[in-house]
């Protein structure tokens, strides 16, 4: 499936792991948003089942093995980008996910340029996506609890 000016739609996934007080966050590798900050995700695959999906995204762009800590989301949140010419350049539909840690070495890898484990306080300090920015400060006091 295309992903950038997209026929439809690409269903994505992001998980918010929070291990010892502190989000792991990764500096984007690629478009859209390529060096702004956010949590580990990506599109889902055809035939791919969306806690799958989660569970492969995290391993491939960090090394980490997850758990997936609640069955349902805690968000859906709508991503679309309109090109300078007002075509719709890219169009995600992001599910995020509360993961426990289960182990694994960090280490970047994939289409992430960087990852690290950031107190939560210190968060909304970095370049973040627009998109994760936005669902932080909703849901930064859940986080906290976690």
């Amino acid at each position: 499936m295309k992903r950038e000016y997209p026929t439809q739609p690409v269903a994505s996934v992001g998980a918010l792991i929070v291990h010892e007080g502190k989000l792991l966050i990764v500096k984007r590798g690629v478009e859209p948003s390529k060096g702004k900050w956010s949590i580990p995700g990506g599109a889902v695959e055809l035939g791919e089942r969306i806690r799958d999906a989660l569970l492969r995204e995290v391993k491939e762009e960090c090394g980490l093995d997850v758990e997936i800590a609640l069955e349902k989301p805690m968000d859906a949140i709508e991503n679309i980008t309109i090109s300078k010419d007002g075509r719709l350049q890219y169009h995600y539909v992001l599910l995020q996910f509360l993961a426990r840690l289960k182990g694994g070495i960090l280490k970047p890898a994939s289409d992430a340029l960087d990852a690290k484990w950031v107190p939560l306080d210190e968060v909304e300090k970095y370049d973040l996506t627009k998109s994760f920015r936005s669902f932080f400060q909703k849901h930064q006091d859940e986080l906290r609890k976690v």
